[in-house]
């Protein structure tokens, strides 16, 4: 593959007062990133060019803005940016605004276009602060459920990686109190069925995929919550049933030890933390967050805006790297592994 034929990957900024420009600037400096795809920041102008004095490439980098993708060339020290919207005012380093809420879902809501247009083989996003969109006027409780209403999916899931290991949730961000009750039979299949389609996109369908249960002991037979008998266990019977490599519901003090040893690589996590803690204190800055069962690859950090160190020059761009890298190894044959598998999108 040549540069000029390299996929092209939308990288939107995030919140414009967090580490994210900062972290694009830094991974964009770097010759392995170039080597995996053409990035194209979607994000504003000003905000970037004021990021470009944490630049760690080997020449002085210069930005370019495109109007349109095809624009976007192969000079290792250009980053080239695409500005949708009005040029964000009064954005100060550290410091919740709406006004950078709203730039950063108006990047999000630009790339998504570009990829229904087929202009990019994939999203990279750059940390969102949920209080800043909020305070814009946006309900979304984060990337993950935006995308999913922009592209006018149903069925989804926020899926941690790294080192080969995948946790996938079937209830994110929402009360544990509420989680419980969005448990269903439906969504554990669902989210196994992802899972399988996941490892098939890695060239992995052998790949037994492990279930947590949600009670202690995994109810211990009915003892401690009958959830695993009457929801959890019978998804993972009629995934099965499909030829899916299913295991479960296995005590989530079980599982999560035997991922870790490396026994299973793809887990499904029934609540936000129950993945996320284990996850984090394995992989703190090394994780990619993945959303899959849309219709193109979409990645990120996993991990927030840092308000706190925002235009310090400290954050680390590890996590960014790991997303652009598996989005420019599965972006471009993302459609052919979703009608592979036969996944309804």
């Amino acid at each position: 593959m040549t540069a000029n034929t390299l996929p092209i990957l939308a990288l939107t900024m995030g919140d414009a007062a967090g580490v994210g420009p900062e972290i694009i600037v830094k991974a964009l400096g770097r010759a392995d990133v170039r080597g995996w795809c053409r990035p194209l920041v979607v994000g504003d102008a000003a905000i970037l060019r004021d990021n470009l004095r944490f630049w760690n490439g080997p020449n002085a980098p210069r930005l370019v803005q495109v109007d349109a993708p095809d624009a976007v060339g192969v000079d290792p020290d250009a980053i080239y940016l695409f500005q949708p919207g009005a040029p964000l005012a009064g954005i100060v380093p550290g410091q919740l605004s709406a006004e950078a809420g709203r730039g950063a879902v108006e990047f999000v809501m630009a790339a998504i276009k570009l990829a229904e247009r087929g202009q990019v083989a994939g999203i990279v996003t750059a940390p969102l602060n949920k209080e800043a969109m909020h305070r814009a006027g946006y309900s979304y409780p984060g990337h993950t459920e935006l995308l999913a209403e922009q592209f006018g999916v149903s069925t989804y899931s926020l899926v941690l990686a790294a080192r080969g290991q995948f946790v996938f949730h079937v209830t994110t961000h929402v009360s544990l109190r509420d989680a419980i009750d969005l448990i269903t039979f439906e969504r554990v299949l669902g989210q196994i069925r992802l899972a399988h389609f996941l490892a098939q996109a890695l060239d992995q369908p052998e790949a037994t995929i492990a279930v947590a249960g949600l009670n202690p002991h995994a109810g211990e037979g009915g003892l401690f919550g009958r959830e695993e008998i009457e929801i959890i266990g019978p998804a993972v019977v009629q995934a099965q049933q499909e030829g899916i490599p299913a295991v479960g519901p296995l005590p989530a003090d079980v599982l999560f030890p035997r991922a870790a040893a490396g026994r299973y690589k793809f887990v499904i996590a029934l609540y936000h933390d129950q993945g996320h803690v284990v996850f984090k204190t394995l992989f703190f800055d090394e994780g990619v967050n993945v959303t899959v069962g849309l219709p193109v690859i979409r990645t990120s950090v996993d991990h927030g805006t840092a308000f706190d160190i925002a235009g310090h020059g400290i954050a680390r761009e590890e996590s960014l790297v790991e997303a652009i890298k598996l989005a420019a190894r599965l972006g471009p044959k993302w459609g052919q592994i979703c009608a592979k598998a036969n996944l309804t999108l």
